[in-house]
């Protein structure tokens, strides 16, 4: 039976693997391959949809085409993955490539065709097949750091082009170009009681077990003493030969008398999915402790397609005459494995540490809407806001609401309104609902009907109405007013506002709108000159900066330039 379960696994794994061509594509980049993240790690309110790889800490390097296709879609944004280009191949995969510097050749020009038609930095291009072609190889960018990257990085992405399923690159061959014996490390491992009944190792609170290295190589945790329902959680990071960091790992299996439990793997991904990940990992823990725990179970199903064969959810029932060889397993993609065995007795015991759950006169059933109200303020939960039941925390005093913690993962938007009879017309122009932390508002995008503002979230914390009557800010480092500047290739200007944030920026040169591009990071904005909007002798450049309720700063200089060089 053991053999035949052995050969049924290695036999859904190869299938998996066959799906794909391993020899078609190459790599986008043409220095040795190391990953800064690898698919499926866990990141703050998703999973990691691709891989970043490392461009030795610096901005552009070439990036290549990975196999002949057309450029499908190019989108720049300020955040997320800054510039993007999207190549879609003839066997139905789609490759993409983030946080570029800056797109090469047509591509570029496509690009700034697409800003200058649209008068905007930021623009979305979907593309036919025959418009933007490329071959394998072609140097279609320049690594960057644009959008939501933290450093220098390539991210890289494989797509069904149907489909649009995230597919894990390692199945394309890309294991082969990066190296793997070493197994991943378990840094935790925790037990769970799973409700007010159950007990484990005296506690009505996670446990973090200890675990001891056998002869073998497996791992022995210590002893579970427990009653009533329970469940398991693990710490664990991945790492290779040459990436010399800890990624994710691949796939987790709970096993009880060979049968498994509850388990996960990284094969694909579907976008619409990536915010179970605050359900799939223990959320109050990594926002108090900063430590991501993957649960191996599940209080209520969710709907993740990468978790595979659980039985109740991945819940023991310990119960007396409890007896059943239980066992945890870590693979990486080149199936390294890190094995736990896991020690479980039913006891009977007192509680020496209780239950932390502070309960309140305001109850969430997570499968129904729930409104509340107090003073001038209302918030709504539509069903399925969140994926559990809990005691929330809900006041208002000094007309600021609070509203929790951020202790509880929230899985889809719910609605604060607040209601203002005091403020007039023109100030209630200038008025949003703000998220506070400390002493610092932060704007949230807010509609007003009547006397209400109302507003979506998916955050809790502390939230209040505030005004916003200031202008963003816009400075030179190196003023050019009155000045030649004929050999200074771009001009630099920083902008920033201090409140409901900066919404747009436009740029015009002797009367003609200029692109401008913004990094985000750097609060700051450049525009590169071109021959065709400059006048020889005096040129006169305007910026106008707007936030989010409407304030506009201007800037204005004039600087002389010579077409002759």
């Amino acid at each position: 039976m053991k053999k035949l379960l052995i050969f049924l696994l290695f036999t859904v794994f190869a299938t998996a693997q066959s799906k794909y061509p391993t020899d078609y594509f190459r790599s986008p980049l043409d220095i040795p391959l190391q990953l800064s993240g690898n698919f499926g790690e866990l990141r703050p309110n998703h999973f990691h949809a691709g891989f970043d790889f490392k461009t030795n800490q610096r901005e552009g390097l070439n990036v290549y085409a990975v196999a002949d296709g057309y450029i499908s879609r190019i989108k720049i944004s300020n955040s997320g993955y800054g510039k993007a280009i999207y190549i879609t191949h003839p066997n139905g995969f789609t490759s993409v490539y983030g946080h570029l510097q800056n797109a090469l050749g047509v591509i570029d020009e496509k690009i700034k065709e697409t800003q200058y038609k649209e008068q905007a930095y930021e623009v979305e291009v979907f593309l036919k097949s025959g418009e933007l072609v490329v071959k394998k190889g072609d140097i279609i960018a320049l690594s960057g750091n644009t959008g939501g990257s933290e450093g220098p990085h390539l991210h890289f992405e494989f797509r069904d082009s149907a489909t649009e399923k995230i597919i894990n690159p390692m199945f394309f061959g890309y294991d082969k170009l990066i190296p793997d014996t070493k197994k991943p490390i378990v840094s935790a491992l925790l037990v769970y009681p799973i409700d007010e009944k159950s007990i484990v190792n005296q506690s009505q609170r996670p446990v973090s077990l200890n675990l001891s290295l056998q002869a073998d190589g497996t791992y022995l945790s210590e002893k579970v003493l427990a009653m009533g329902k329970i469940g398991f959680g693990i710490s664990a990071h991945d790492i290779d030969n040459v990436s010399y960091n800890n990624n994710g790992t691949y796939r987790t299996e709970l096993l009880s008398n060979g049968k498994t439990i509850f388990g996960y793997q990284f094969d694909e991904m579907i976008f619409d999915q990536a915010r179970y990940i605050n359900y799939f990992i223990d959320y109050k823990r990594y926002k108090s402790m900063r430590q991501r725990v993957q649960k191996m179970f599940a209080k209520n199903p969710y709907p993740l397609s990468n978790i595979f064969s659980h039985s109740n959810n991945g819940v023991f029932d310990i119960s007396a005459n409890y007896n059943q060889i239980n066992r945890l397993e870590v693979s990486d993609f080149k199936n390294n494995k890190t094995i736990i065995t896991i020690p479980i007795e039913y006891s009977v015991q007192k509680t020496t540490l209780v239950s932390d759950v502070k309960k309140t006169p305001y109850f969430i059933k997570y499968d129904r809407e729930a409104n509340f109200e107090k003073e001038n303020v209302s918030v709504y939960f539509p069903e399925k806001t969140f994926y559990e039941d809990f005691y929330l925390n809900f006041d208002v005093a000094n007309n600021v609401l609070t509203l929790h913690e951020d202790l509880v993962p929230v899985h889809s938007n719910f609605t604060i309104s607040i209601e203002d009879t005091k403020s007039t017309e023109k100030e209630k122009e200038k008025m949003f609902i703000a998220s506070v932390n400390g002493n610092k508002l932060s704007y949230i995008t807010t509609k007003l009907v009547g006397n209400t503002f109302s507003c979506k979230t998916r955050s809790f914390g502390k939230f209040t109405l505030a005004k916003d009557t200031t202008g963003p800010k816009i400075t030179i480092a190196k003023p050019v007013e009155g000045k030649w500047i004929t050999n200074q290739k771009s001009i630099n200007l920083t902008i920033s506002d201090d409140l409901s944030g900066i919404k747009t920026f436009n740029g015009y040169l002797n009367g003609k709108w200029v692109l401008f591009e913004y990094e985000s990071k750097l609060k700051r904005i450049t525009h590169v000159f071109k021959d065709e909007f400059l006048l020889e002798g005096n040129n006169k450049l305007k910026v106008v900066v707007t936030d989010n309720v409407g304030n506009s700063t201007i800037f204005e200089t004039q600087f002389n330039r010579s077409q002759k060089k």
